[in-house]
């Protein structure tokens, strides 16, 4: 007996794999990361609602745009000068033109200052998202989304809510290293460039893509001496923006000297750093549980280094330690030290890794993040200072 062309038809698409999705949509892993990414944003929402009560009136963007966010936007809006009566100005050369400059492009389009910074950390952390995953499966295959849960889970992701510069930064960073892994040496080293626009620690990036180049098989081995001069081009904007200070105030390290005047950020012991953070603690009652979150970040970038370490990871260690650095020893005490922990992507990683292969580490991990996370964004979206 023959079949129709109707059986025929039915019996074909029973069999014939499913049509492919446009490649704009990414893959499965990249949805996953993007879902991660929205889910949590709509849940960090709800509980700002939620903890807004009895704790602040302030509009909902105001609750965003706090203290750095308020000087990018002076930045953008007036420059290095600030605004007219501003007492403290020469405290904004502290802050790095790459996210300013954004913002001041946005303006066009955006007219409220406040929402373009945070739309900007809205989208950037969404490239987050995406570029972690990818750089989490080129070290195992299936671990992105893993990683993505751990970063947004980490205590203070509320600065990737926030018109702060790390999802920024990281939003250039990670794909920087992506793109280094894979051996796309000069678009590695152009889109670090771009990230060290925004923030200092683009040097330390700059730092851990040079060890990778000459280590990495896929680096000078492979490339040959050719590819080196390409190594100094994450370092132009900051000596361009040094330069750009140098003419304002005739001091190349203005943005440095200015930390030391305004924030304490001048060269201690390690152990006096330490010390003075705890006693800080002790003595500020409304920052205590803040100081101590920062002894706490400052000890698991200790042990992460230690780990990356052992593990030979000499490109992960060259672009940490300079952190641990600059964080630990070259300020009066910690300061955003678990901000800066946003900034450790080989942690989420490593979390991400172990986490495919022993679910309860991971859970043990959501068991203690995600609550201090919450906790965090209740705090600072309320007006007290966290990292």
């Amino acid at each position: 007996m023959t079949e129709t062309r109707q059986d025929m038809a039915v019996s074909e698409s029973e069999t014939a794999p499913p049509r492919p999705l446009p490649r704009w949509l990414g893959s499965a892993s990249d949805r996953a990361a993007l879902l991660v990414w929205f889910f949590w944003h709509v849940g960090t929402y709800i509980y700002m609602v939620l903890a807004a009560p009895g704790r602040t009136e302030a509009p909902m963007l105001d609750r965003l745009t706090p203290w750095d966010a308020d000087n990018f936007i002076i930045i953008a809006e007036w420059g290095y000068d600030g605004s007219p009566g501003m007492t403290d100005a020469p405290k904004l050369a502290a802050f790095f033109p790459g996210l300013p400059f954004v913002l001041r492009i946005l303006h066009w389009v955006i007219e409220d200052w406040s929402l373009a910074i945070v739309l900007v950390s809205l989208v950037a952390s969404a490239v987050v998202a995406v570029a972690l995953s990818r750089l989490s499966d080129s070290y195992r295959e299936g671990t992105g989304t893993w990683t993505v849960i751990a970063f947004f889970l980490s205590p203070f992701a509320v600065f990737l809510l926030a018109g702060y510069s790390e999802a920024p930064f990281l939003a250039l960073a990670i794909p920087a290293w992506l793109l280094a892994r894979r051996g796309k040496w000069e678009q590695a080293m152009v889109v670090a460039a771009l990230a060290s626009s925004i923030r200092i620690s683009g040097l330390f990036l700059a730092l851990g893509l040079a060890v990778m180049f000459l280590t990495a098989e896929n680096g000078l081995r492979a490339r040959g001496w050719r590819t080196l001069p390409w190594l100094v081009v994450p370092g132009l904007p900051v000596v361009a923006y040094m330069v750009f200070q140098w003419t304002r105030t005739g001091d190349w390290m203005e943005w440095k000297n200015v930390e030391a005047e305004y924030w304490g950020r001048y060269a201690e012991h390690p152990w006096q750093t330490l010390l003075n953070t705890w006693n800080r603690s002790l003595e500020e009652g409304a920052l205590q549980t803040s100081y101590r979150e920062e002894i706490l970040a400052a000890a698991v970038l200790v042990a992460l280094i230690v780990w990356q370490l052992v593990r030979r990871r000499w490109a992960e260690s060259a672009y940490l330690v300079p952190q641990a650095v600059a964080l630990l020893a070259m300020s009066s005490f910690y300061m955003s030290v678990g901000r800066a922990s946003l900034l450790w992507w080989p942690l989420y990683i490593a979390v991400g890794l172990t986490g495919a292969r022993r679910p309860w580490v991971f859970m043990l991990y959501v068991g203690i993040a995600a609550p201090v996370m919450a906790i965090n964004v209740g705090n600072f979206t309320t007006g007290a200072w966290v990292g």
